[in-house]
């Protein structure tokens, strides 16, 4: 599939990439410019790609960088062109995955979602294997629903992990979590500490205990359209 090529989804279901990691403190400026002016490009120039957005930690824990990149379907990561560009990296990315640390990578397919839009403020967490059917439930479909009702509460989104697709960054001896068939909820709006309490009553419906290692909160830096 060349770049000029338009991209048909075989699903009607929105694909994300999802990468969360931390930086090297002493090159954390080039870090930032190579995401701002290369690599975000590269990615939104594919064919299938949406938008792409990055996100700094405001809770203070670790692996403060969050960047997501929203495809019209999980079959994007199948095609040539994304291959090409996941396996061909330049040498301003090579260096920057050398040294990023505690890196999630997450490919995933959106599979409900509450509320419309986006917010500058973005709290998310990790749903484990064994806690899937939860989310799934209509009970937690319906608490979703009304927490994006809630004022400073814009939507609440849930992207499943194929864990297939989601191996590790393309460099040698990268630190990367292994990819696990886990979820990510993504809870947004415009007030920091509404979209975290709707993050933490999801997470206890969800037998998540809502901690600080659990709910990870994040303010918007900024968003590419392709």
């Amino acid at each position: 599939m060349s770049q000029a090529e338009t991209f048909t989804p075989a699903s009607t279901n929105a694909g994300q990439l999802c990468i969360w990691t931390d930086t090297e403190s002493h090159s954390e400026a080039d870090f930032n410019a190579w995401y701002d002016r290369e690599h975000m490009q590269e990615r939104v120039a594919i064919p299938g790609f949406r938008f792409a957005r990055r996100f700094l930690a405001n809770d203070g824990g670790a692996r403060r960088y969050l960047a997501l990149y929203v495809t019209a379907s999980l079959d994007v990561f199948h095609s040539d062109a994304y291959r090409q560009a996941f396996t061909v990296q330049t040498d301003w990315s090579m260096r920057n995955f050398a040294r990023m640390s505690n890196t999630q990578r997450r490919v995933s397919e959106q599979r409900f979602e509450a509320g419309a839009g986006e917010g500058g403020h973005a709290a998310i967490f990790v749903v484990p294997p064994q806690a899937m059917q939860s989310v799934a439930s209509a009970h937690w479909r319906e608490a979703a629903h009304a927490a994006a009702l809630t004022p400073g509460v814009h939507a609440v989104r849930v992207f499943v992990t194929d864990a297939a697709l989601s191996s590790p960054l393309a460099t040698p001896g990268a630190t990367a979590s292994a990819a696990r068939q886990d979820a990510l909820v993504i809870v947004e709006g415009s007030s920091n500490d509404a979209a975290r309490e709707a993050a933490s009553k999801l997470a206890t419906l969800a037998d998540i205990e809502p901690n600080a290692d659990t709910i990870r909160s994040f303010d918007m830096l900024w968003r590419l359209s392709a």
